[in-house]
């Protein structure tokens, strides 16, 4: 079987407590020590992880701005060189090729990060829309390596070790080119967390270089790796799909709440008139988050269903191999109105999280719903994303200072009146930059 290796595999199988194969066929560590520890020193200081599956696609020449203009369903042709956007990248039939962010340099020149999962497939659909153009396009992905600073902790970390980059005057969804440790690098503001962070574009030669220069300097600032266990949880707070779980080509942008990232008024990109059938028809069905009352994840896939009946009183249950267990609390309707995506535990908000598909006359918030886990009904309520820090200050504001270190609050409870934001992916996969 196929199997790709970062420039930090060797680390990553040395220290990880395991790796397995995801998105890309790339060896990915699940964790280092704890999911739950390493969760919580990234809200709370500082983490670093190994990105590096992300694929990297570098586009030169006149026509440069204007492939890029037709690949993707936001807009470029206002960005400044140094700035970053979040889009998708649609079909004919306004289904998502995959989520990205195009960085722009020049006039002339622009990068799209992709998803690993998709690499290869975004690759090709952007060089097959380049085909008689006169513009460049190079998959650099072998070439880059990515390890990302994320946290609160992280501005004043690499202020001890960044060379040539301003961090105070280097805003959101911003670049510029620096050096850690005499590595020539891109510092990129953004991230796929929901922390103050940066991402840092490296040759790939260089990266065990600095990843353990990264180690070693961070030790006073708490900072410590963390792997892929970790960044699903941390990436569910903030209601940031993935594409594969989360989204597809069946799923347009509208259906995952990413309408304001389409630029309808640009005329020629790919997908246009589809979404625009899909804007006015209506949804059938949006992607929401979950608290569920269950003290295990949903798998990807469980079936939700409308709430059928509750129990007023719970009996306990005589024989079989329940017995002594209470009752079911509800049960499923006849129907199924929607499918889990993604779930994992929200510990930064002390709940049972999911990200999942549901019909759109069951997708309001403070809706109660039953979700399937292990055969059991589960009761579970929809509830206004992003889970964990709703106005999104963490990875806009000013750290907190280094002592504090106080737990989140916890969620409000959902109402009838909350209307759900779903975030977009942030950084090299996403954010929710302009």
């Amino acid at each position: 079987m196929t199997e790709r290796r970062t420039p930090l595999y060797d680390f990553h199988f040395r220290s990880a407590r395991n790796v397995v194969k995801g998105g890309g066929d790339f060896m990915f560590p699940t964790s280092y020590t704890s999911p739950v520890e390493e969760h919580l020193n990234v809200r709370r200081n500082v983490g670093v992880q190994d990105l590096s599956t992300m694929g990297e696609v570098d586009i030169k020449g006149p026509g440069a701005e204007r492939l890029v203009r037709r690949l993707l369903v936001n807009e470029v042709q206002d960005m400044e060189p140094g700035q970053l956007r979040y889009s998708t990248m649609c079909n004919g039939r306004g289904g998502i090729v995959d989520d990205v962010t195009v960085y722009k340099f020049d006039d002339e020149h622009f990068m799209i990060v992709t998803g690993s999962g998709p690499r290869l497939k975004a690759y090709r659909w952007i060089a097959e829309h380049a085909e008689g153009s006169s513009a460049y396009v190079t998959d650099v992905t072998a070439a880059v390596a990515l390890p990302v600073v994320q946290g609160p902790r992280s501005r004043k970390f690499l202020k001890t070790v960044v060379e040539g980059v301003d961090l105070d005057s280097l805003r959101f969804f911003r670049f510029a080119t620096g050096r850690i440790g005499g590595v020539d690098l891109i510092v990129s503001r953004s991230g796929y967390t929901g922390e103050l962070g940066y991402e840092l574009y490296t040759p790939a030669d260089q990266a065990g270089v600095l990843w353990e220069f990264l180690l070693q300097k961070g030790r006073e600032f708490d900072l410590r790796p963390y792997g892929v266990e970790a960044m699903q949880s941390l990436r569910i707070e903030k209601a940031l799909p993935l594409y594969g779980p989360d989204i597809s080509e069946d799923d347009t942008p509208f259906h995952v709440g990413l309408a304001r990232f389409i630029r309808l008024k640009k005329r020629d990109f790919i997908g246009r008139d589809a979404l625009l059938r899909v804007q006015n028809a209506g949804l059938e069905r949006r992607w929401v988050g979950l608290t569920l009352e269950s003290e295990v994840p949903a798998g990807a896939g469980a079936k939700v269903f409308s709430v059928g009946d509750v129990a007023t009183f719970r009996e306990v249950i005589e024989t079989g191999a329940e017995a002594g267990e209470y009752e079911d609390a509800a049960m499923p309707g006849d129907r199924q109105i929607g499918r889990v995506t993604s779930s994992a535990m929200g510990h930064s908000v002390g709940r049972m999280l999911a990200m999942a598909y549901v019909d759109t006359a069951h997708s309001w918030p403070g809706n109660n719903v039953i979700v399937e886990i292990n055969g059991r009904p589960i009761p579970a309520t929809v509830s206004p994303t992003p889970f964990f820090d709703p106005e999104n200050a963490r990875i806009r504001s000013e750290p907190p200072e280094d002592g504090r270190r106080s737990e989140p609050a916890p969620r409000p409870v959902a109402t009838a009146n909350s209307r759900s934001n779903v975030p977009s992916r942030q950084s090299a996969n996403g954010g929710s930059g302009s």
